[in-house]
C-alpha cells in the first residue's frame, strides 16, 4: 500500500478489452540493515515504519465515508485500544517464551554484545 503511487504503478486495458496490471520498471527502494542498528536506532526505525504504514492505510479509503461509518461514539476507539493492549501483552508473552528457550538452549541466539 502506498499513500502516493509512483508513476510505474498502474493498470491499462489492452487489446480485446483485457486488463493488465504492472508494478514498477526498476526496484529503486533501499533497505535498512536492522541487524547493525543500535537499540535507539531500531526504536527510531520502527517508529518510522509504523508511521509509513499508518499513512498508507489512512489513504487507502475514502476518509469521509470511513468517518461516517465509524460514527461519533468511542466504540471503535475502545476496540482498537483493547486490541493494541492485547497485542502488546501477547508480544511480551512471546518475548518471555523466546528468552526462556534461549536460556534453556532450545534456541541459539547471539546477544550482539
Amino acid at each position: 500500500m502506498q499513500a502516493a503511487s509512483d508513476i510505474f504503478l498502474g493498470w491499462f486495458r489492452g487489446p480485446a478489452g483485457r486488463d493488465f496490471y504492472w508494478r514498477q520498471l526498476r526496484d529503486m527502494k533501499g533497505s535498512a540493515e536492522v541487524e547493525c542498528m543500535s537499540s535507539d536506532e531500531l526504536v527510531l526505525y520502527a517508529g518510522l515504519c509504523g508511521w509509513a504504514l499508518a499513512r498508507a492505510h489512512a489513504r487507502s479509503g475514502d476518509r469521509v465515508q470511513i468517518a461516517a461509518y465509524l460514527g461519533k461514539s468511542e466504540r471503535f476507539d475502545s476496540a482498537i485500544a483493547a486490541f493494541a493492549e492485547a497485542y502488546a501483552d501477547q508480544t511480551e508473552r512471546n518475548h518471555a517464551a523466546l528468552c526462556a528457550a534461549v536460556k534453556s538452549g532450545r534456541v541459539a541466539a547471539d546477544s550482539g554484545a
